[in-house]
């Protein structure tokens, strides 16, 4: 069975990695354990709090791989306890969140059973270039004649301009 894609318009060039993107978003939601939460703590600030109760730090692994942050959890069996009712889950898990472009992790710490990610949006910087129009008779081809173009980079309300 040929998948109709939602981006094989010829106006969605480059557009393949949000395709797979929404894949991988529709795989993760069917996820339930463990549960968390996510708050915004600053203005570009962002943390991720899991419920992971039993397990230690040596049990939990956090990793980012190509825009996706997944995070493990596998708890070692005490075979000394024997349990004659076990309602605290115990079981191995993989939860994984889609990280918007820029987004970076900046840490994680276990608390009291819960596991905090934090995470930042860096502010981008804004370029702005001018591009120089030249008349259809110049012999220099594509990319060929650069010369007074300016570029200019904008830093938090500061610009610097140079010319190329």
């Amino acid at each position: 069975m040929t998948r109709l894609s939602l981006f094989n318009s010829p106006l969605l060039l480059g557009f393949d990695h949000v395709e797979r993107m929404l894949d991988r978003v529709g795989k993760a939601g069917a996820e339930g354990y463990p549960p968390y939460n996510i708050e915004q703590v600053g203005e570009h600030a962002l943390r991720i709090t899991l419920a992971v109760a039993g397990f230690r730090e040596d049990d939990l692994a956090i990793q980012v791989e190509d825009n996706q942050l997944l995070v493990r959890g596998k708890q070692t069996q005490d075979e000394e306890r024997v349990y004659l009712h076990r309602g605290i889950a115990a079981r191995q898990f993989q939860r994984s969140f889609i990280l918007a472009e820029g987004l970076e992790v900046t840490g994680a710490r276990l608390e009291h059973g819960l596991l905090h990610i934090d995470l930042v949006r860096p502010q981008p910087e804004i370029r702005v270039r001018a591009v120089k129009i030249t008349s259809g008779r110049s012999d220099a081809g594509p990319g060929g004649d650069d010369q007074g173009s300016q570029s200019v980079t904008v830093t938090k309300g500061r610009a610097a301009g140079r010319t190329a």
